[in-house]
Parts: C-alpha cells; structure tokens; sequence
C-alpha cells in the first residue's frame, strides 16, 4: 500500500516521540502536530491496515519491522535535506528544517542523493 506525504509525517512524528518519550499514544501524535483526536484516530487506522504500526493494550502505537523502515528514511532525509540547506545555502535552521519537511516527501532520489554526497 502507498503511503502519502501525511502518513510519512505520522511515522516520522511516531519515530520522534517514541525515541524520546518511550511510548506514544495518539494524544501524543496530535498534540505534536496540532491535529485532532479524530484526524489522529482516522490516520492511525490508516497506517495500521497498511502494517506500518500496531496498537498495543493501553493504546501505545508500535512502528511495525516496515513502519519503522519507512519512518527512519523520512526523518533520515529530514536531517540530510535541513543539514544541506544551511551549509550549502546558509539558510536559517528552523526555515531549513520547516522546507525540509515538505522537500523529504518530493524530491528525487537522484537529487537527495547529491545532497548526502555534499552534506557528507
């Protein structure tokens, strides 16, 4: 199943929490965004049928072996664009790391890849 722009920034935001909290819950993901209960619980059942996560007892959402895959090169691409774009172009870290956000979900795999050579 594909997933879109916004279940990529779900994951990514599920990765994120869960490293630094231990546990997220969906009131997490939405307090993070600035969405919904509803948005949350409608996107969670989303990326639950398509097996990018589980829903433990207690209501702790899982990154499944593919859910953490997908969310891990996210957030992968997130570090690298923001990195590129304040070293090559000196731009400001939080513009960077705000465009970075919509860059990670469009840019070729061709362009991202010159990007981690000039980053790295």
């Amino acid at each position: 199943m594909a997933i879109y722009e916004s279940g990529e920034n779900y994951l990514e935001t599920i990765l994120i929490l869960g490293r630094k909290n231990g546990m997220v819950r969906s009131i997490d993901v939405a307090n993070e965004l600035g969405y919904s209960k509803a948005s949350i619980s409608r996107a969670m059942s989303i990326l639950k049928k398509a097996e990018y996560i589980e829903i433990a007892d207690g209501g702790n959402i899982l990154l499944t072996e593919s859910g953490e895959r997908k969310a891990n090169e996210v957030l992968n691409r997130h570090k690298i664009i923001t990195e590129f774009l304040v070293k090559s172009l000196k731009v400001d870290e939080d513009a960077a790391d705000k465009d970075a956000c919509r860059i990670e979900h469009i840019i070729s795999d061709e362009v991202f890849e010159k990007m981690k050579e000039y980053v790295n």
